[in-house]
């Protein structure tokens, strides 16, 4: 999806730093300014806060010092380990961390030119509906002459303490970072699709096969620039970031700075040795603590592995917070586990290519039930319809991979109102030809999970057909705006339903209104045997009425074809009959096989009947018999 780029709060970086280079002065940020409310809404300063800029805290003040790492930042007196944690992961992947950090060499200081410098930086972040570019100054809190919040290990490095204020600016305040999801990080970070797992939940503490599939997508989504975060979910009543004996932290997030595969082994040993360790290095955003088990920093597990491997993997004995683990362990000890991927939509790339569909739309609160569009999850049966329906297509059987996003609320926690509401999403199979919006319920193929968490993801297996999607909130009668995003492997034509029945137009006084709709389902009845010649047939199955039709896919060389159609038919005469035939594809052309007619009073019902193909010389039961679920009504909404 190519994001555009907007300017928050209409400050332009580029003008701003112009303005200060002629005038010979250091940027001072009024939309952001030194005082208690750019740190907290509801706390009361632990002691006297001083803003200094980063030249009156050290000498030679660096935005990077020796690079970038996930080394490089440690937490401060500010709980939001989530954000760090995410910062950590940023830090390992470099095509992401220059979009974030922009211009990053022409906002380094420069000590050889110190009049460039004009105290201002900029970064950018992905939110809702694009990136949005952070104009901060350098004026940092401090207490005692330290930095109050996040910290470089190096006191002459500032980009995580300068990244920090700038979303802290983009939220509020500091302390509307107090307690958060690393996946709303990562996805601001890259403005991929948050996918969290259960890990205890989702059986892979006891699945080794399940586990060992899960290593192998982890190992793949890092070597593509996935970031990916981890944590341990305590038990009720239990204290959070409480430290456990093994030295992880319950309620605390972890980065994944990297996934390895190892082969034990010195020299010539470890080439021949068909043994491998399925590896993966986490980081504390404590800059401290970490995990004292198997692969711990100085452990004898890293006697196997040879000196000059333990050096390239960075592998210390000094407390930086940063550690490896067998994924066995890993897979024990922590719970949850939140993958952050970037989903591939070049066309030009070895990879998996993916097509996107996005679409915006929100959740209102009406009260004509036919304009409200706020009717909560499917628990609320009467009005769960009510909410946004999506359709889209799915032309062969396909992967889809789904996202619904809210729009952020952390800036209003100032007033009381930043919660993020509880959201999820229904799917539902439908007619082959629908064009209007749902007003009954029908095949429903999966949904999500409904959580307050900013972000929602869903992957499918869809078979061929086409498919309403219905987000909601949780509880009818909340509002709020929302992102959905679609990627599947062929185009999908996401498009919002809009409309309940067909608009009446000019040509409807003359050619008439529809006085009926009819939902028609073609399944495929036990014993339904097509004729076979030298070959079987491709069948297929066509349902029409009036004009209208509606094809399903072509069954190759099947006699006896699983047939799966549904159709939706406006009709403006009742009387009309609905056919349904069977036909088999041909090159030249195609041949008829045979057919059923639904006749007004005679086959239409509300319910399921079974009906009996007519070959082409009209002799019955030859063909077998087609299952058809048929449900008519007067009212045009009613389906």
């Amino acid at each position: 999806m190519p994001w555009r780029v907007s300017q928050f709060q209409d400050q332009n970086y580029r003008a701003l730093r112009k303005g200060c280079l002629r005038e010979k002065v250091l940027f001072e940020d009024p939309l952001f300014p030194i005082t208690d409310d750019s740190i907290y809404y509801n706390r009361s300063p632990t002691g006297a806060i001083e803003w200094k800029r980063p030249s009156e805290l050290c000498t030679d003040p660096r935005l990077f010092v020796d690079g970038i790492s996930s080394r490089d930042l440690n937490q401060g007196s500010l709980g939001n380990c989530w954000f760090v944690a995410a910062c950590s992961c940023l830090a390992t992947e470099r095509s992401l961390w220059t979009k974030v950090i922009p211009d990053h060499r022409e906002q380094e200081w420069d000590p050889k030119r110190p009049d460039t410098y004009a105290g201002i930086f900029h970064f950018r972040f992905c939110r809702f509906s694009g990136w949005l570019d952070v104009v901060i100054d350098d004026r940092l809190p401090t207490i005692n002459g330290q930095l109050l919040f996040c910290h470089a290990d190096n006191s002459r490095e500032f980009w995580c303490a300068l990244l920090e204020k700038a979303y802290a600016k983009l939220n509020g305040c500091y302390e509307a970072l107090d307690g958060g999801n690393t996946g709303e990080a990562l996805v601001d970070f890259t403005g991929g699709i948050s996918e969290p797992m259960a890990l205890d939940k989702e059986g892979y503490r006891t699945d080794l096969e399940k586990r060992k599939k899960l290593y192998q997508n982890l190992l793949k989504a890092h070597s593509r620039g996935s970031l990916i975060s981890c944590s341990i979910r305590p038990e009720s009543g239990e204290q959070l970031e409480a430290q456990t004996g093994c030295g992880l932290v319950k309620g605390h997030a972890y980065g994944v700075t990297d996934v390895r595969k190892l082969r034990p082994g010195v020299g010539l040993l470890s080439f021949f040795n068909t043994e491998k360790l399925f590896m993966i290095r986490m980081r504390n955003p404590w800059g401290s603590t970490e995990w004292n088990g198997p692969w711990s920093d100085g452990s004898e597990e890293w006697q196997r592995i040879s000196k000059g491997e333990r050096e390239r993997l960075g592998v210390t004995v000094r407390d930086d917070g940063e550690f490896w683990m067998n994924f066995d362990d890993f897979s024990t000890y922590f719970t949850d586990l939140v993958v952050c991927r970037r989903i591939n939509t070049s066309w030009f790339s070895f990879h998996k290519t993916w097509a996107e569909a996005t679409l915006f739309s929100e959740w209102l609160l009406s009260a004509s039930p036919l304009q409200n569009r706020s009717g909560g999850c499917i628990n609320n049966q009467d009005t769960f319809l009510q909410n946004p329906q999506f359709v889209f297509d799915i032309p062969s059987d396909d992967s889809a991979l789904l996202s619904l996003q809210q729009e952020d609320n952390r800036s209003y926690r100032r007033e009381g109102l930043g919660q993020n509401l509880a959201i999820g999403f229904e799917i539902f199979r439908v007619e082959l030809n629908r064009t209007y919006r749902m007003h009954a319920f029908q095949q429903k193929v999966t949904g999500s999970t409904y959580i307050d968490s900013r972000s929602v993801f869903l992957r499918a297996e869809l078979k061929q057909g086409r498919y309403v999607v219905v987000p909601s909130t949780f509880e009818p009668g909340d509002s709020g705006r929302f992102l959905l995003r679609l990627f599947t492997e062929n185009p999908a034509q996401l498009r919002e339903l809009t409309l309940d029945q067909p608009k009446p137009s000019f040509w409807s006084c003359c050619l008439g209104y529809p006085k009926r709709v009819t939902s028609v389902h073609v399944h495929s009845a036990t014993g339904l045997r097509l004729p076979e010649s030298s070959s079987s047939p491709d069948a297929y199955v066509v349902i029409s009425s009036e004009g209208t039709k509606v094809k399903s896919k072509v069954h190759k060389s099947n006699s006896n074809p699983d047939f799966d159609l549904k159709g939706l038919f406006y009709r403006k005469h009742e009387t009309k009959a609905i056919k349904i035939q069977v036909w088999s594809s041909n090159f030249l052309r195609d041949d008829f096989l045979g057919q059923v007619m639904l006749v007004a009073d005679q086959n239409e019902s509300d319910s399921s009947c079974v009906l009996q193909l007519l070959d082409k010389s009209n002799r019955q039961h030859r063909l077998g018999s087609l299952l058809v679920e048929v449900s008519s009504s007067n009212n045009l909404t009613a389906l």
